[in-house]
């Protein structure tokens, strides 16, 4: 018999996948993360996601996810934002350890990707994995990361909503980082509109504003927070003019950052050039930006209007 009972969850809006602290040895840098958390706050972003892709939860050790979500923990005490930590991408033990300790360090909500090796062949697999994470923080609300383009399981995000219903008692929704917006619009639907659908696509926001997505996660909003509030804020009004225009300048950024690698380490380096904020490098296997391609990337985004550093 299925559990009824079903946690509560009210957040929606705007949630920003914070990029991994590290020195330029690749420690941990955990004096950043107040000042970061700052700046988000300070450009109107209520919500953060720790240790997710961009975050390179999956390039850290266990102990060092706890260490990066325990610093968060207690800096978002001060600045109200939003906790979403992602516990997935690691063996089964470890993903139950990381879900274990989220709710222990009272985080809002906790995300998690699927099994990434031995992979999930249908929904009612992808279920079943999940009801043990939720089992393992029965009282923190839990959201599954469909991206996969990385994950490589790519599930009907429609009928899974449509079939978890009420397996799982602390689940609340997705993080739907994919461009198929037809399959977008019918996980929004699912269950009679139930779940969240968080949009994770950077360069469709506008579009999945335009389908009735009222929350999203987007990595570019660590560079750019001003021009992905126009978008939002736009696309939720109505007005699609607006919403368009504003994610064509994005998309203009995205481009060139696109070109130099890696994304978490070509956004780590658009950040250090345009923010306040310089989260380091990427880790091994990720590989960091030359010096040449930070010089051609500060080159083309002064040549955008963006203010950079020297």
């Amino acid at each position: 018999m299925t559990n009824m009972s079903k946690l509560s969850y009210t957040f929606r809006g705007l949630i920003v996948p914070v990029l991994a602290p590290f020195t330029e040895r690749l420690t941990l840098n955990l004096p950043i993360i107040p000042t970061y958390a700052k700046y988000l706050a300070d450009n109107g972003v209520n919500g953060v996601l720790v240790n997710g892709t961009t975050g390179e939860g999956m390039s850290m050790s266990v102990d060092e996810r706890k260490h990066v979500a325990e610093s968060w923990a207690n800096t978002v005490k001060e600045t109200n934002q939003h906790l979403m930590i992602q516990v997935g991408g690691a063996p089964l033990p470890d993903v139950i350890e990381l879900a274990k300790h989220a709710a222990k360090n009272k985080a809002d909500s906790i995300l998690c990707l699927p099994e990434l090796y031995f992979k999930p062949a249908n929904v009612n697999e992808l279920i079943d994995y999940l009801k043990i994470i939720g089992e393992a923080a029965p009282k923190t609300p839990l959201l599954y990361y469909h991206f996969p383009v990385r994950s490589n399981v790519n599930l009907h995000m429609g009928k899974f909503l449509e079939t978890i219903r009420n397996e799982i008692p602390s689940f609340v929704g997705i993080k739907f980082t994919s461009t198929n917006l037809e399959e977008g619009s019918q996980a929004l639907r699912a269950d009679s509109k139930r779940f969240v659908v968080f949009q994770g696509s950077n360069e469709i926001l506008s579009a999945g504003c335009a389908i009735g997505m009222d929350s999203c996660i987007p990595s570019s909003t660590n560079v750019f927070p001003e021009n992905v509030q126009q978008i939002v804020d736009a696309g939720m009004r109505g007005d699609g003019l607006k919403a368009r225009e504003a994610q064509e300048k994005l998309n203009k950024a995205l481009s060139i950052i696109s070109k130099y690698g890696n994304w978490s380490a070509a956004l780590k380096c658009a950040m250090s050039l345009i923010t306040p904020i310089n989260p380091g490098p990427t880790r091994p296997p990720n590989h960091r930006l030359t010096p040449e391609d930070v010089n051609s990337m500060s080159q083309e985004l002064q040549a955008l209007g963006y203010s950079v550093k020297k």
